[in-house]
């Protein structure tokens, strides 16, 4: 790879009164969680910091994003966008510190107030220091968690109003060292969906089965048979999963129920073979009941592409993560995750790259969407010098 050798200094020191401020934001946002579409204080918080700096500002993207735009001073460049998702989780915290959630049932137990924290870090330092090329884009958005808030903001036209060159997204990752970074050439995270299942048979008295047709019976085959999908017809080098995850049938024990919903995800790291898993799953139940005489239907919902990144902006985030930390600290050949993110939907619409920040241990901050998770807030000077150093050295994407 070009320019491997290139060193760039952090624009925000660990332990710096700039860190500090940031910890502030961080634990404010912690205790004060908002849930997708609802993230008003947040986007309040964002949009008053933004115009103190002096950033130019748009609101109400999907409701509570929040938009920012830097131009640099330093001539023509491309436009790079930055995101950082802002929702919390619908859970209730059970940790004790100090900026534990504020608001029972709601928790960041995903670290979103950590990638909030960082971009404002990012946007403080690159208002105040403008001498960079070309223009960046502040994307702060709302709903990530399951309600597709990217794909709106896409749909209501922000690439549009802000054409970007590339557009980069992270996220906090537990288990992977403190600050480290893995990247991915090619994909990332999974496209997702959900599934309804809903198998008509014809109900009857539990002693007498052979008076009906017994959706239950069915509806075990059918378990059964969808995971042939993975094991026979995809391609052992690919990845699939489909999960059932929920079954309702029935009202008493001695009644064999008329109806049975099977409801379950699916999951593959790339848009063709999802499509291919919803071909197979409406034969299978199709064909399964009419075999036994009943009939079958296989409804999708929330549905998310896979998240794939770009090769030349992986290759730029890489070197530039090189630059800052060393070698030893970016990963290149970590496995994807089969869970899902919606920047696919930028990723769908401008080309770029999404990638992991190491958060520590699982031991004591936990895993993600855990009650007892935090972000680790070592990270927030890393995560905002490294968007300030992809700025800076936004050529890199050109070059390699």
């Amino acid at each position: 790879m070009s320019n491997q050798n290139i060193r760039f200094t952090p624009v925000i020191a660990q332990g710096s009164a700039r860190h500090l401020e940031m910890i502030e934001w961080r634990h404010h946002i912690h205790a004060h969680p908002e849930l997708s579409f609802a993230e008003f204080k947040t986007a309040e918080l964002v949009t008053r910091l933004l115009k103190e700096w002096g950033i130019e500002v748009s609101t109400q993207w999907a409701e509570t994003g929040v938009v920012g735009r830097i131009k640099g001073l330093a001539g023509e460049g491309p436009t790079i966008a930055l995101r950082a998702d802002m929702d919390a989780l619908p859970l209730t915290e059970k940790n004790t510190f100090a900026h534990k959630s504020c608001h029972e049932g709601k928790m960041h137990a995903c670290g979103h107030d950590g990638h909030t924290t960082m971009l404002l870090g990012a946007a403080r330092y690159l208002a105040e220091h403008p001498n960079f090329a070309g223009e960046v884009v502040l994307i702060f958005q709302p709903a990530e968690e399951g309600e597709g808030g990217a794909r709106v903001m896409v749909n209501q036209g922000l690439f549009d109003q802000y054409p970007s060159d590339y557009v980069f997204g992270l996220h906090n990752w537990p288990g992977l060292a403190a600050g480290e970074i893995a990247v991915h050439d090619g994909p990332v995270m999974a496209g997702m969906d959900t599934f309804d299942i809903i198998i008509d048979g014809n109900g009857t008295h539990g002693a007498m089965p052979h008076m009906g047709t017994d959706p239950v019976v069915i509806a075990a085959q059918i378990i059964t048979a969808l995971q042939t999908i993975i094991s026979r017809n995809i391609s052992p080098l690919e990845s699939g999963v489909i999960s059932i995850t929920q079954m309702e049938a029935g009202t008493a024990a001695t009644i064999i129920p008329d109806t049975v919903t099977l409801r379950g995800t699916t999951r593959a790291l790339d848009n063709e073979s999802h499509q291919y898993l919803h071909k197979r799953m409406i034969d299978l139940v199709h064909g399964i009941c009419e075999g036994y005489g009943a009939t079958g239907r296989v409804i999708f919902g929330g549905t998310y592409p896979a998240t794939v990144n770009s090769r030349a902006a992986s290759r730029a985030l890489e070197t530039v993560a090189i630059g800052l930390l060393g070698d030893d600290k970016v990963h290149n050949k970590l496995a994807p995750s089969m869970g899902a993110e919606d920047f696919s939907f930028f990723l769908q619409a401008v080309p770029g790259c999404y990638f992991w920040i190491g958060n520590g241990p699982t031991e004591g901050t936990c895993s993600l969407h855990s009650p007892h998770y935090d972000f680790n807030d070592q990270i927030l000077a890393i995560g905002a010098s490294l968007w300030v150093s992809l700025i800076y050295q936004h050529g890199l994407v050109k070059k390699i």
